[in-house]
C-alpha cells in the first residue's frame, strides 16, 4: 500500500527585489536579447517618432517585453510560469519605463 502525502500549503514565489527594474536591466544588458529584440524595437520606435506617428506601446513594446519576461524567467529559473512573478501591472510599468527612457534618447538623437 502506498500512502500519498498531501500538501495543503504551496509556498508562492515572492521576489525580494523590484522585478520591473530587474527585467528592464536584464533586457538592456543581455547581449543576445538586446541585439535580437530590444534594439530592433527601439529602431521601430525611432522610425515611428521620426515619421510623426504615435508609438502604440501595446503593439510595439509589450510584445518585446513578453519575450523578455520569458527569457528572463527561463535564464534565472525563477518560477513555473512568468505570470507567477509578473503581473499585467508590472508589464505596463516596464513598457512605460522603456517608452519614457527611449523617447528621451530618440529626441536627443541617440539613434540617428
Amino acid at each position: 500500500m502506498v500512502k500519498l502525502v498531501e500538501f495543503s500549503h504551496v509556498e508562492e514565489f515572492k521576489p525580494t527585489f523590484d522585478v520591473v527594474d530587474d527585467l528592464h536591466v536584464y533586457m538592456r544588458n543581455d547581449p543576445m536579447f538586446y541585439r535580437k529584440e530590444y534594439f530592433p524595437m527601439v529602431l521601430k520606435m525611432n522610425d515611428a517618432i521620426q515619421s510623426g506617428s504615435k508609438v502604440n506601446t501595446k503593439e510595439m513594446i509589450v510584445p518585446m517585453i513578453n519575450k523578455g519576461v520569458h527569457s528572463y524567467c527561463k535564464q534565472f529559473n525563477l518560477a513555473r510560469t512568468s505570470s507567477d512573478i509578473f503581473t499585467d501591472k508590472d508589464i505596463s510599468a516596464v513598457a512605460e519605463k522603456i517608452y519614457s527612457e527611449e523617447l528621451t534618447a530618440i529626441r536627443n538623437g541617440a539613434y540617428k
